[in-house]
């Protein structure tokens, strides 16, 4: 197998973490679990819509970091706050995808690291 890479965004970024938001390893891309940060480091506003949308979003822009894209991804685990959201959750998420192409999928209600209402992880395949 060949060597890992790890992608990062402007380390400059506020409040950044210690963890690679991707890494590829062979033809797999690994995208760590993404929050609803916006790119002043804010949290999006408190609505399972708008947090999924923002979640999905940086999802995008980590794939883009390796060279993928959404429709790479085959695998994703999410987390929500509530599971009563879970049908308004649905609706954000779909929206980034082909419908009937939607990767596979894992979700859980969990009490989350920050006061968010989501947060996704997803693997994407694509070959180098």
């Amino acid at each position: 197998m060949s060597e890992l890479q790890h992608f990062h965004f402007d380390s400059s970024a506020p409040g950044a973490a210690p963890l690679s938001p991707a890494v590829r390893a062979g033809d797999f891309v690994y995208v760590s679990g993404q929050v609803p940060t916006m790119d002043d480091g804010s949290i999006a506003p408190h609505d399972i819509e708008a947090q999924t949308t923002q979640v999905m979003k940086n999802i995008e822009k980590a794939l883009k970091l390796a060279g993928c894209e959404m429709a790479d991804i085959c695998k994703t685990t999410a987390w929500i706050h509530d599971a009563r959201d879970f049908g308004r959750f649905n609706k954000a998420y779909a929206a980034f995808f082909t419908p009937g192409k939607f990767p596979a999928r894992t979700t859980s209600e969990a009490r989350l690291m920050i006061n968010i209402l989501v947060e996704i992880e997803a693997i994407a395949y694509k070959p180098l």
